[in-house]
């Protein structure tokens, strides 16, 4: 008999700079991920991922793929 298999799924959490980007929350930063840059409102801060309003638009980023944060003063 087939039983349905079950979906787990695993994310490294890195709480040093989830606790970081907690600090920045609703300011303007500069994030450098593995496929470039974005500019923006730091608006959510999750364990897994971020999300940057940026020109009108939400990019979500998974905090694995971050290179760097600037926060901009």
């Amino acid at each position: 008999m087939n039983q349905p298999q079950q979906t787990t799924y695993i994310s490294n959490v890195e709480p040093h700079v989830y606790q970081t980007l907690q600090g920045v929350r609703n300011k303007q930063i500069v994030v450098e991920t593995v496929r470039g840059s974005v500019t923006g409102r730091l608006t959510t801060v999750r364990p897994d991922h971020i999300v940057v309003e940026s020109g009108g638009s939400s990019f979500f980023i998974r905090t694995a793929q971050i290179v760097w944060v600037i926060p901009k003063g």
